[in-house]
């Protein structure tokens, strides 16, 4: 069985953390993007089993989410690669807290917009 084509930066490290780790669990954090705040909406986690995971099933599941996102950010979850389900939840809730405080943490994540493209942030200097 074929793996789905690539069509998003998403996919592509998707494929190169599967290829580099093997199975690996994610953290994620939906965002809303505007022209000068990144606001946290909703966060999850997902065991990845293999390279198959694609942009669109992803999208598919924030549609359970029941906001309005514009971004999305992922973190592996540890070097680890897979982490039980309890310590996966401990490692969101610790890195929401985090972003919390400092949303310039986004850069330590991988950050796609709504079809799965690269986004970089970059601080605002006040003038």
């Amino acid at each position: 069985m074929s793996s789905p084509p690539v069509d998003s930066d998403f996919d592509d490290w998707v494929i190169d953390t599967y290829a580099e780790t093997g199975s690996f669990t994610m953290l994620f954090i939906l965002v809303s993007i505007t022209e000068t705040k990144v606001e946290l909406l909703r966060s999850a986690y997902l065991h990845v089993v293999g390279d198959e995971l694609r942009w669109p099933d992803m999208t598919n599941l924030f549609k359970g989410a029941g906001v309005n996102w514009s971004g999305a950010v992922f973190y592996r979850a540890g070097r680890e690669g897979l982490v039980e389900d309890r310590e996966a939840k401990a490692r969101l809730a610790s890195l929401v807290r985090k972003l919390e405080e400092d949303r310039s943490l986004i850069r330590d994540g991988e950050f796609f917009n709504e079809d799965g493209l690269r986004l970089m942030i970059e601080e605002i200097k006040p003038h």
